[in-house]
Formats: C-alpha cells, structure tokens, sequence
C-alpha cells in the first residue's frame, strides 16, 4: 500500500535503484557466498518515509524558529514564512540535484493534505455563525464565483483578441474559460491561514471564510464542464450539454453535502455504542470523516463539501457521546494533521515554483490576470452587497466590503488543478502554470502581507476573543424564543421560526436518537448553568486564598455530578468509612423510579442552591436602573451562601452527621454523645442517646458505578460520573437499623 502512495508523493518508489541493477542469485557458479556483514546501509529501503518525515520536521522547525520573534510572526503571516522557505529549500535541491526533485503532486494535495484541513475548519466551525450568514455564504460562494470565472476568463479572451497577449499562447475561448474557472476559486488554505492571524470579527470572518469553503462545488463542476468542452471541441459541444453543466452544478453540490450528512449520521450513531470502547472513539471520527471524503471524490462529487457539512453536523452529538478524554484526543490531533498539512503545502509551493520547466512567461497574460481577478471580485463583491443589505438585519458597510474583496487569495487549489490540465488537450498549459503561480505568490505574499495594516488602517471591527457570559446567553434565547414567535403569530415563517421548528425536532426524535440517554438528560440548561455556577465560585474561592478545600476536592455533594468531573474526595471518604451519607433532601419519602429519583434530587439541590433574596432594592432612579453597589452585595451574597453551604456540607458528610432542615436543632444545654444533645421524651421516658438512625431525615445509600446494575434503558450512565444518591424510605432505614441491632 505504501509503494502505491509513493508515486503521489512525488517520490521515488523504495529500493527502485536497486532494481535496475541486474540481479544476481546467491550462491551462483564462480562465486563466493557473502559472509556476515556487521553493518550494511539500507537507504533505499526507507527512503520514502525518512524524507517524509524529515520534511514534516523540518517544517516544525521552521515554525518554531519563526515563533521565537514576535515582531516578525507580527508582521508577516506564517504562510509567506513558509513558502519562503520553501523557494530556499528548493533552490538548494536544485543546486545539489540540478533538477526539480520534489514537486506538490495534484493527488498528494487532494487526497492527503486537505482533507485534515478542511475537516478541522468544519468540525471546529461555529454553526449558529454560519447558519445566521448561510445566504449571504451562498450567494458569495456560487453567484461570485460564477461572476469571477465567466468575466476573468471573458476578459482575458477579450485580451488576446486585442493583441495584448502574445500569439504563441495559443489558447481558445473555452481555454480562457478553463482557466478562468480554476483562477477565480478562493481557497481555503490560505484563507484559513491569513484571516486567522489578522483577528477580523466574526461575521466578516465566516462569509470570507465559508464561501472559500462552498464554492469548491461551483469552481469543481465549472473546472469539470470546461475541461470536457475543451476536449470535445467547441464545434461538437451542443445546446443539451450546457444544460447537462448546470444540472451537474446541483448535483455535485446536493450530493457532496449528502454524503456528508449521511456519514455525520453514521458516525453520531456509531459513537452511541462505544461507552465501554472508549480507546476507538478517536479513531471512528478520523475514519469515517476521511470515508465521506473519499467516497464523494469517488462519485465526482465535491469532496470539500462532503467533509464540511459531515463536521459541522456530528460534532454536537459526538461530543455528547465520546468521553472527556477523547474529546481532547481528537480536539489536538485534528488541530495537529491541519498545521502539519498547511505547513506542507505552502512549504511545497514554494519548492514547486523553483522547477524552471513549469515558467513559461508572458507579461500580458500575467498582469492582465492579476488586474482582472482583483477588479472583478471587487466589482463582484460590491454589486453583491448592495442586493444583499436589502434584506439583511444588520447590513455590511463598506469597510467589510473592502476586506472582502482584499481577501479573495488563491493558494493551492488552484495550482493542483491547473497541473492537471492536458498539454495536448490545452496547448497553453505551461503559461496558464506560471500565471497560476504568480497570482498565488502575490495573493499570499503580497495580500496577506499588507491585510493586516489596511485591517488596522481602516479601524475595521476585531473579534473578542471571550465567551459570553451567562447573562449574554439568556438575552441571547430569550430574544430567539420572542422572535420566533412573533414570526409565528403574523404567520411569516422567517429564518427564527424555522430555526425553532429545526430545535424542536432535534430535541424530540435527532437528539434521542443519536445520543446515550445519559449523556441527552445531562444537557439540561438549567442543571448546566447552576453546574457552571458552582465552578466558578468553587475556583473564585480558592483564588481567593481558601485553605479548606483544595483542587482536587471542589465538587462537593452540593454539586451535581457530570461526565467530565473526576471521582472527589468525598466519594473516598464515604467508601473509606463503609455507611451511607445522610443528606436532608427535604423528606424525599418514596422514589419509585429512576427518572423520578432525579427530578428530585435536581429540584431540591437548585432549590438550595439558587439565589434567594432576603431584601427589595430600590432603584434610585428607575425600574431599569440597579445600582452597581446592589449588584456587588447580590453577588457577594451568592458567594457566601454557596460557601458556607459547601462547607456545612463537607463537614456533615466527613463526620457522618447530618442534621434536617425541617425539624430545628435542639439547642438545650446537657450531655453530648456522637454530636447530639440529649433530650427528654414528652411521654415522660428518662432521657436516652439519640442515634443515627433515630434521626427524620432521608437517608441516602451512596452507590458506586460498577455496584449499580439495572435496566440498561433506565442507568445508562457515563463511566466518569461522580457518586450517585439514592433515596430511600425513613422506615425501611429505621427497620433494618432495628434487624442489625438484633
């Protein structure tokens, strides 16, 4: 398998000198046998992955090294470092060798490099950002990038005819075309890597961003069409092709998001059943990914689009399924394979440009092609805009309108398929490379060099780089619950309201469907957002200087227990002392199922641990208005009340006391015994020792996961949980209290 690779990587295969040697048998007449060898040099035997690998190091260096100052990683994106590097590494190669000895092969490209790329930019992407801009992305990536390629290939046509172009590029008007088709495409890599860097905000970043990655399908069926127009002639192309081209358009398109979606489903329902198999879930996600990659490029489908939409909708419900740690595992490999893969291809474009066989020069077809992709897509991008504004909540001025246009790069893509023209289908291949090499080093060097300073110049909105807060969230839903339902009131079934519907039918059929029952109950909002309450009191205090609880030991009982929280302290203390913990749940008498044993200890642990106020504040100048002093006692207050609850509870639960809170305690003067005072019975009975099953509160049996087994239906749980309370009657308790004094 590797020696079939080989030849995509531009390398030779292993051990090919050694078979053009004339073989020679051992042990042959005239001949001595060949003794021990104590140290022989196989090179050819590794050849092809050493340099592999010795690339893929050199690259890392390189990053490195550039990394070591700030203000030349400040001033020159990581990209133009690269290739760089890359013209000096192939200028060396070309020294030793004297030739090109290693290329960026179209099928290395496609096949190895930017699937991890592209899959890392659609697993990784914010889909509520991308959905909010979903028609302007598709408006940019297939009406622009149909604009882009009809008008630069038209003009350059236009070009030629004027004899602005020399006449030994023989190329016709579908050439143009071809080329034109393959020129205009914006390309994710480098987008990816220049926008990154320069920190525009969000919704400037995800329509540049989202339309390099759509309009793969449009550049794929336009290459394509154009591609077989040119070998069959333009006087054998009839009137049924061209509408065979735009139906190709919905196919390719449809299809490559289809398959995207039926692999997401797959790999969301694969990862359902891997609770007990946690070492493969990595490997599924990379797997299956790959797969729908792969079998869209089978199918002549777009391969980029197929592994975008497969990311962005698995990801929700494969990070439900997949432990903490996988999570983690495939965050970091994939963020590896993706700088790995980008380092590579900038790294082998520069090395590519060094090959003096693939520059054949002509000045007019050069700069005419620069000043037409550059005036067209801003012509493009304006006229776009304005039809755009006329329906957008919140329009693009014309700085975004600026940075858009500015920011159509062109990078490897584009190189890969203009190496894959025929030279005897087009006689001008060898110009239409240089000038694809020339436009890519400008649009990456030149563009991403001088982005950054017109981004500063023009004072254009930077991103924030924090999540929102709590308080940001709720305005946030609650804003898309009303704007949904005025949609659905004046009967308009706008973006918010289909949004809704789309919500609704993932909770009740998607959502169950492809998650565990454990890991769908834990995403409950309100039990959520108390959870991240409780953290980050839990972490104020002890930046604060508490000495108390230390990092292992914040997630008290009064905490709820989620998949990602390891075993406390607490647990240990209570497997350590063998009995059960006496926790006052406000008389929970009965628990008859599974499900009812949750809502109820959800509902009393957020009824005591919600915010109550003790005072009316009011405002000093309208209903509106809260005082700044008043909000810090209120936080404060919360503070306070969930430490000290914390710690009541820590301390109840270490010595095995728990007092309830629906009787008061006694507070008579007497003897002590175990922590309770003594107290005199009504009946007139002499006083006596009060133990601990005599107490009213619930008692709660602490479970471990491995001792809990039921219907899989009903305790499906996550195998990193914390303890587990089960509630249980006062008189069984009392009963089998009084069976083991026996």
């Amino acid at each position: 398998m590797l020696r079939a690779a080989l030849p995509l990587l531009g390398l030779p295969l292993a051990g090919a000198a050694a078979t053009e040697e004339p073989t020679r048998e051992p042990g042959s007449p005239g001949e001595p046998p060949p003794g021990l060898a104590l140290f022989r040099w196989q090179w050819h035997e590794v050849e092809a992955p050493y340099l592999v690998a010795l690339w893929i190091l050199v690259a890392s260096l390189a990053k490195i090294v550039f990394h070591l100052s700030r203000k030349v990683t400040s001033l020159v994106p990581e990209s133009c470092l690269l290739i760089l590097l890359g013209l000096v590494l192939g200028g060396i190669v070309l020294a030793v060798a004297k030739k090109a000895e290693y290329q960026l092969e179209p099928g290395t490209f496609f096949l190895f490099l930017l699937p991890p790329i592209v899959l890392d930019s659609g697993y990784f992407m914010p889909s509520r950002l991308f959905f909010d801009n979903l028609g302007a992305i598709l408006t940019y990536a297939v009406v622009g990038t149909l604009w882009n390629a009809f008008t630069t290939g038209a003009a350059l046509w236009g070009l030629q005819q004027a004899g602005f172009v020399a006449p030994r590029v023989q190329a016709s008007f579908l050439d143009f075309l071809l080329f034109g088709s393959l020129i205009s495409a914006v390309d994710p890599v480098a987008v990816l890597a220049v926008f990154e860097e320069v920190h525009v905000n969000d919704t400037l970043f995800i329509i540049v961003f989202g339309e390099s990655l759509l309009n793969d399908a449009v550049t794929v069926v336009l290459y394509k069409v154009c591609n077989s127009f040119v070998e069959m002639g333009s006087a054998n192309v009839q009137a049924a092709d061209y509408l065979k081209g735009v139906a190709s358009l919905f196919v390719v398109s449809l299809g490559g998001a289809a398959v995207g979606l039926v692999f997401a489903f797959l790999l969301a329902l694969t990862t359902r059943f891997t609770k007990r198999v946690r070492i493969i879930e990595p490997l599924l996600v990379f797997l299956l990914a790959y797969a729908a990659y792969l079998t869209a490029e089978m199918a002549s489908l777009s391969a980029i689009l197929a592994v975008t939409m497969c990311g962005l909708g698995c990801k929700k419900y494969v990070e439900a399924n997949i432990s903490h740690k996988s999570r983690t595992a495939v965050k970091y490999t994939m963020k590896t394979l993706a700088s790995c893969a980008e380092t590579v291809i900038f790294m082998l474009l520069g090395i590519s440009a060094v090959d003096s066989s693939k520059w054949a020069w002509d000045s007019g077809l050069v700069l005419g092609t620069l000043f037409f992709i550059l005036f067209f897509r801003a012509l493009g991008v304006v006229l776009q805009t304005w039809v755009l504004n006329q329906f957008r909540l919140v329009p693009l001025d014309k700085i975004d309108q600026v940075v858009m246009s500015y920011g159509g790069l062109r990078g490897a893509v584009a190189f890969a398929l203009v190496i894959l023209l025929d030279r005897t289908k087009v006689p001008a291949k060898d110009y239409f490379v240089a000038t694809t090499i020339v436009v890519v080093f400008f649009t990456v060097i030149v563009q991403g060099l001088t982005i950054k300073p017109l981004v500063k110049w023009l004072k254009v909105k930077r991103s924030e780089h924090h999540k929102p807060t709590l308080n940001q969230e709720l305005h946030e839903h609650t804003f898309d619950h009303i704007l949904a339902a005025v949609e659905d009131v004046v009967g308009h079934h706008g973006y918010h309201y289909w949004r809704d519907r789309w919500e609704q039918f993932d909770k009740k059929y998607l959502s169950q469907l492809l998650m565990r029952r454990s890991a769908y109950r834990i995403r409950d909002q309100i039990w959520d957002v108390y959870y991240r309450l409780n953290i980050r009191d839990a972490i104020s205090f002890v930046d604060q200087g508490g000495h108390i609880l230390s990092s292992t030991g914040l997630t008290l009982p009064s905490m709820p227990s989620r998949n990602s929280v390891a075993e406390t302290s607490v647990t240990n203390l209570l497997r350590e002392s063998g009995s059960g913990a006496c926790l006052d749940l406000q008389v929970i008498d009965t628990v008859r199922s599974g499900r009812d044993r949750e809502d109820a200890v959800m509902h009393h642990l957020l009824c005591g641990g919600l915010y109550k106020p003790r005072r009316r504040y009011k405002a000093s100048c309208s209903r509106h208005f809260i005082s700044e002093d008043a909000q810090e006692r209120q936080d404060k207050e919360v503070f306070q009340q969930n430490m000290k609850r914390r710690l009541e509870s820590f301390k109840s639960t270490k010595h095995n006391i728990c007092f309830t809170k629906s009787k008061p305690r006694p507070r008579k003067t007497g003897r002590k015994k175990n922590g309770l005072a003594n107290t005199e019975a009504t009946n007139g009975k002499p006083p006596r020792d009060l133990g601990f099953q005599d107490t009213a509160a619930v008692i709660l049996t602490v479970e471990s996961e491995e001792e809990e087994e039921s219907d899989s239906s009903e305790t499906e749980k996550e195998d990193d949980e914390g303890i587990i309370f089960v509630a249980r009657a006062t008189n069984e308790v009392l009963q089998e209290g009084k069976v083991s004094g026996e």
